[in-house]
């Protein structure tokens, strides 16, 4: 079985925004510039603080969406479907009714990063309570809960980029 190859996470980014993330890399200077930008983690560490981070979100600009009945961090996430968080809907007969139980899973990565990045997984998910695909529609909804969602989305696949080469994580505790 041959070794899979680390993912690109910057592959739907132009060259020379590759390229400037590669340099500071290989110059040691990413740490710097992105623990500038975004000096601390936040202070959400536990599922239950997971929960009602979302939920504070979601009332805030999801109202109408179904209810959520779990919110977690997951430590296979990263590892098995090379995904950072997830949404699910299980749909069961309950007598005459049909009863759905949507969950939202996050990466336990997001454990020790600044709320920006926290923030931009957790309305990644959310959205897709309301769209399934990532389409225009999709990033509308996500630029409406979070206006900086795609700043915050390419400093998080920088810093991935970084963890990939270096392997240190920035805001560990």
């Amino acid at each position: 079985m041959r070794p899979r190859a680390a993912p690109d996470y910057l592959a739907g980014y132009p060259p020379h925004l590759r390229e400037q993330v590669a340099a500071l890399i290989e110059q040691g200077r990413f740490a710097e510039v992105l623990c500038k930008r975004y000096p601390h983690a936040h202070t959400v560490r536990s599922d239950g603080a997971l929960y009602d981070y979302v939920q504070v979100l979601k009332a805030e600009h999801m109202r109408a969406a179904p209810p959520l009945s779990k919110v977690c961090f997951d430590n296979t996430l990263h590892v098995i479907r090379n995904a950072l968080g997830t949404h699910t809907a299980v749909s069961r007969v309950q007598g005459s009714r049909l009863q759905a139980k949507r969950e939202i899973r996050v990466s336990t990565l997001f454990r020790e990063v600044p709320l920006a990045f926290l923030r931009m997984i957790v309305v990644h998910e959310l959205a897709h309570l309301r769209v399934r695909e990532h389409d225009k529609a999709f990033y509308q909804l996500c630029l409406h809960m979070e206006p900086q969602y795609h700043q915050y989305e390419f400093d998080l696949r920088a810093y991935l980029s970084y963890r990939d080469a270096a392997g240190a994580p920035l805001w560990a505790g």
